[in-house]
């Protein structure tokens, strides 16, 4: 049965890494739902977080697949289950749009969403959470005249209290 992985390698910053791997999901017609490139915890190496749906076999074999990559030193494969994850969103929405609006305050609790920036013509909201909540937020705010909603990839961490060590 598919469902979603978050896929997590430790790799050295080499042009052609992202490429590479790319390559090896799309030669197996399986699509990226989220990507994530940072810094981690460790100097000069960095933590590129994928996420696909997928078998439990095909996310084990990739995870291998991908360790055998020179640059990627480890790669762990993660159900929602083991791992807390968040993603963060971007909402602009017209301020004439809400203004006079008393449930707002209220929406922006329910979603653990807050103000960035109140303009004349707009305001942007940010809001950190699982993906659907976002999505949740995205719709609502179309009642108020939403201009334009981003969110960024997940990031995630193990629930254990292990870490990579090279």
């Amino acid at each position: 049965m598919k469902q979603e992985y978050t896929l997590t390698a430790y790799t050295e910053d080499q042009m052609g890494l992202l490429n590479k791997i790319t390559i090896m999901l799309t030669r197996r017609k399986i699509s990226i739902e989220s990507l994530n490139i940072s810094t981690c915890e460790i100097d000069k190496m960095y933590r590129c977080t994928l996420v696909i749906k997928e078998t439990f076999e095909i996310a084990r074999n990739i995870a291998l697949q991908i360790e055998k990559i020179i640059e990627v030193f480890k790669c762990y494969f993660s159900t929602n289950e083991e791992i807390i994850w968040k993603q963060m969103g971007l909402l602009k929405v017209r301020t004439s749009g809400f203004i006079n609006e008393e449930n707002i305050n209220h929406l922006l609790k329910k979603y653990n969403a807050r103000f960035i920036l109140i303009e004349k013509d707009f305001t942007v909201f940010e809001a950190t959470g699982q993906e659907d909540e976002i999505n949740n937020l995205a719709s609502e705010l179309k009642n108020f005249g939403l201009i334009e909603f981003i969110k960024t990839a997940r990031i995630a961490l193990t629930l254990t209290n292990e870490a990579f060590d090279i």
